[in-house]
């Protein structure tokens, strides 16, 4: 079976990708996801090429449907040093190779993508900053959870192991609250969890 990343047009990708998540027919892949844009002739259409330009609900529903990211389908990622294949790009994208373009859609730093002005830079450090307080609330919601689990155990060994739990958790805390700190100075609004506060 042929590999979706590599494919050379978003209608090969979402094709290919389709039938590697085990969906036989188009029908059947609309068929399972739950309301949306997407029936069964729009991806028959999108998939022979007869419709060229998707909306972005149905590539996020189609993306979602078979779970996989809408660079992906996008982009051919699987040639990462390929020019962009999408049809009615402006010259710049156009000539963004998928790994550039991939960077750029993600808002990677210190990517392959340069971005070309001082606001984007911005925007992509405050994204940046966005995803690691993402990662230290889950890391606090897993903390936690261990130290409740310790603490129900009875064993006094683990009870005790819960001081080393609390400083982590302290610590993880500390950084979180300066990236909230951080991204409200940016702008941001409701950005804090309600589990940041509660210990």
């Amino acid at each position: 079976m042929a590999d979706f990343r590599i494919e050379d047009n978003v209608g090969a990708r979402i094709k290919f990708a389709r039938r590697e998540r085990g969906f036989r027919t188009a029908r059947e892949f609309a068929d399972s996801l739950s309301g949306g844009n997407v029936t069964a002739a729009v991806v028959e259409n999108i998939e022979s090429g007869r419709k060229a330009d998707i909306s972005i609900t149905q590539l996020l529903n189609i993306a979602h449907g078979l779970g996989t990211p809408p660079s992906y389908l996008l982009a051919p990622i699987g040639r990462p040093n390929a020019k962009m294949d999408l049809p009615n790009l402006n010259d710049e994208l156009a000539d963004m190779t998928a790994a550039e373009f991939d960077c750029w859609l993600s808002a990677t730093p210190l990517s392959s993508y340069r971005p070309r002005w001082a606001g984007e830079r911005v925007d992509i450090e405050a994204l940046g900053s966005l995803r690691q307080l993402g990662t230290f609330q889950r890391e606090l919601e897993r903390l936690r959870l261990v130290m409740n689990v310790q603490s129900a155990s009875g064993d006094a060994d683990l009870v005790r192991a819960n001081k080393d739990i609390k400083r982590q958790i302290d610590t993880v805390s500390k950084e979180a609250a300066r990236l909230v700190g951080l991204l409200e100075s940016g702008g941001f609004v409701d950005v804090a969890s309600e589990d940041d506060d509660s210990e």
